[in-house]
């Protein structure tokens, strides 16, 4: 069975009625994220909502006006995941998300376009594909595409764009039919029943596709091939985006060049060089800014030494010191006659810390100092250091080595 969507993609709303309606949970993903929604699994009749599929995500959309957050394949089924309940047998409307749906069949007809271009130019297979939320990319089956192919390949796509190619859908009635026997495909999921559907942009391809298409290459506007970057072992990725995106694409890289134009007070034409300039001055000013850190550190060292004081234990925070700086101090005062307590960092946030002196005192030490300062850190041979969360906590860190080197006992306190 063929759904609604895939007989005319162009729908935007649809009647049908609910078949089932079934209590279900949904697991959604923001960032690192995921959160368990409760709800209910649809069936309709019949649905404009495409279910993600053939590299396709699916759409969203409304019935009788409660949002569907997912549609997904089932067997000839697509299933929509809503918050409420619907009865089994009523009529309702359906709506789809079209700036959504536009956009994926924008990406998809193109992913199609490109893939059979780059085959017959090339001899370039697809291995996959994927459609991003930002930019689309094509898994090609080579180790190596040349930026003179990169442009031939978006110079016919985009003629064939001019060209108003026709793009059509058919039905047949099984996967046996012997219309199929010359279509490109990689195959059926194992669970698909009933009809198949073929895609043809004529005169140019015939590909099995269960996907939503624009009709005519037209509606495609343009193709814009961005880059090639490398992919699975000898094979490459060719990024692109098509129509509506290489608009947004252009509005953004027109935005980002007018502010990079006001940073570096200088003209388009001249960003790299000028960026390339700057990036020089700030290697200088950073070797120039060790420098002066390994000079302060050794300078830090002898003055302790000089001073003459006979404190059993070293307090010393630098905000801008890093791990070197620490070792040089530790190098130039480790010895077992004073314990060394060495941060950096933030005062009242993350930082690096190290604990200097006899291995006995510092192997108790070192690990109470860590989750002092809500950190970790690993040490041996009289040395422990780690990275701490809780640079306040300094002052308290000092006073439980103290305490510990003249025999009491402090607990670390959280």
């Amino acid at each position: 069975m063929s759904l609604a969507c895939q007989k005319n993609s162009y729908l935007k709303e649809f009647t049908s009625r609910v078949k089932s309606c079934t209590a279900s949970k949904l697991v959604q993903t923001t960032g690192c994220k995921k959160t368990t929604v409760e709800g209910f699994d649809v069936i309709l009749e019949d649905t404009i909502l495409f279910p993600e599929g053939g590299g396709q995500p699916d759409d969203r959309g409304m019935i009788n006006g409660v949002k569907v957050l997912s549609v997904v394949r089932r067997g000839a089924d697509a299933v929509h995941f809503v918050e409420q309940p619907f009865e089994v047998g009523v009529e309702v409307s359906v709506v789809v998300d079209w700036d959504r749906r536009w956009d994926h069949m924008q990406q998809h007809s193109g992913q199609h376009l490109v893939t059979a271009v780059v085959s017959k130019e090339f001899g370039f297979e697809t291995t996959s594909w994927n459609l991003g939320e930002r930019l689309s990319f094509i898994e090609l089956g080579t180790p190596e595409m040349t930026a003179d192919q990169m442009k031939q390949a978006e110079k016919i796509v985009n003629e064939k764009i001019r060209a108003a190619v026709p793009v059509s859908p058919t039905l047949f009635e099984t996967k046996d039919d012997p219309g199929l026997a010359s279509v490109r495909t990689r195959g059926l999921p194992d669970d698909h029943v009933g009809s198949v559907r073929v895609v043809t942009i004529e005169g140019i391809e015939t590909n099995m596709c269960c996907g939503t298409h624009v009709s005519n290459l037209s509606h495609l506007q343009a193709i814009k091939l961005l880059a090639v970057e490398k992919g699975k072992k000898g094979r490459v990725n060719l990024v692109f985006v098509v129509g509506d995106r290489v608009l947004s694409y252009l509005s953004v890289c027109y935005e980002r060049e007018t502010v990079f134009t006001s940073l570096l007070k200088g003209h388009p034409d001249d960003h790299v060089k000028l960026l390339e300039k700057l990036q020089n001055s700030f290697k200088i000013a950073q070797k120039n800014s060790l420098t002066l850190l390994r000079e302060v550190a050794k300078f830090e060292a002898e003055k302790f030494k000089a001073s003459g004081e006979h404190d059993s234990v070293f307090v010393l925070h630098r905000k801008e010191g890093d791990n070197e700086f620490m070792s040089i101090i530790a190098n130039e005062l480790g010895n077992n006659d004073v314990t060394l307590f060495l941060t950096t960092g933030d005062e009242k946030g993350t930082g690096m810390f190290m604990l200097v002196g006899k291995p006995d005192n510092v192997t108790v030490l070192g690990p109470k100092i860590a989750e002092l300062l809500d950190g970790k850190g690993a040490g041996k041979n009289g040395r422990f250091q780690g990275k701490a969360n809780k640079m306040q906590k300094r002052t308290e860190a000092e006073a439980l080595i103290r305490s510990h080197l003249s025999g009491g006992e402090t607990a670390p306190s959280k």
